[in-house]
């Protein structure tokens, strides 16, 4: 029998970076369409849980029974992380993450997820590493931090000044930069604990499966949350499973960690500041919103803030070989 074809490691590289923008890029797109639909954004965070655990349980049981030791388990055996810190990241990085944004997208267009979800998550990183790691914030990275807030000023400083007017795409503005902010802080507690990307994304997934699945249950039983899962299609539920999932947890979980390996952290964020131009074009496409100048202006100056900042950084970090391997750590699982 002849050998399986072997890729090289710049073509797995290339993939994983084509798989994750693609991802990402619809992650925003599909949240945005999915709230004109049947399900609430409660139904969609179930479907994302169910959907993940149906492959990252069975994986977590598997790492555990193969570790064989008891301070690296918790959750009844399922998580391979012990549980202060399964319980720490599964609320920022499992159920605050999730809910914020999908409610995010009940109340403002994609176009704003666009800017204010990738674009503020370097922001939030930046100043919780320099909090709690003690990183340091270069005169370079700063200038692009600066870019990067007035880019989400440009986009949300808008529907912030009609809030008393009745408008409430404020509300999903917030939501998505809270989103955002939650995502940062399970990325620095990661780092923190020099979690690995697998463990650490199984670990968010059984917390959410443990915790929310029979709390929502039993909310919903009693009235207190709205569900539409008993009359919404069962193809519409099943796609929000694996895509939401299988395709946003499990798969560019995996392809992102891949892109680290191969591109290195500084040539992975630089790769991922694709994520806001190609997700407003596509909420322009296909979902017809409108690019407004500010808009547009927010998007550039966004995208301009995490290219030059990354650029600066990989020029004053090059001569020091610890520096990106320490990176390589948080990129990976961020």
């Amino acid at each position: 029998m002849s050998a399986a074809p072997r890729f090289s490691p710049r073509t797995i590289g290339l993939g994983a970076a084509i798989v994750t923008v693609l991802v990402w890029t619809a992650f925003i797109v599909i949240a945005r369409a999915s709230a004109g639909r049947s399900l609430t954004p409660f139904d969609i965070a179930f479907a994302r849980i169910c959907g993940a655990s149906l492959v990252l349980i069975p994986w977590g049981a598997w790492i555990v029974a193969r570790d064989r030791d008891p301070a690296r388990r918790s959750m009844f055996g399922l998580s391979p992380v012990p549980l202060r810190l399964t319980a720490i990241a599964g609320i920022f990085g499992g159920l605050a993450y999730a809910l914020l944004a999908y409610s995010g997208f009940f109340f403002a267009p994609a176009t704003h997820a666009s800017v204010l979800l990738p674009g503020s998550l370097p922001l939030w990183t930046a100043l919780l590493a320099a909090i709690v790691l003690r990183d340091r914030i270069t005169p370079g990275r700063a200038i692009g931090l600066l870019l990067i807030v007035l880019g989400d000023l440009f986009v949300g400083g808008g529907s912030l000044l009609h809030a008393l007017d009745g408008g409430v795409i404020w509300k999903g503005d917030l939501l998505f930069m809270s989103a955002a902010f939650c995502w940062a802080a399970y990325s620095v507690v990661v780092r923190k604990h020099s979690l690995d990307a697998v463990r650490a994304t199984v670990a968010i997934t059984v917390f959410a499966f443990v915790t929310y699945l029979p709390v929502y249950a039993l909310l919903t039983a009693a009235g207190v949350v709205t569900s539409h899962l008993a009359t919404a299609p069962m193809g519409e539920i099943a796609f929000q499973m694996f895509f939401q999932g299988i395709g946003s947890v499990v798969i560019s979980g995996i392809t992102f960690t891949r892109m680290v390996q191969y591109f290195g952290p500084v040539r992975t964020t630089m790769i991922t500041a694709l994520v806001p131009g190609l997700s407003a074009l596509g909420a322009v496409v296909f979902l017809g919103e409108p690019l407004q100048w500010n808009l547009f202006a927010g998007l550039t100056l966004v995208t301009g803030g995490i290219l030059f900042g990354v650029q600066r950084v990989r020029t004053s970090a090059a001569p020091q070989s610890p520096v990106p391997a320490r990176a390589a750590g948080g990129g990976a699982d961020a």
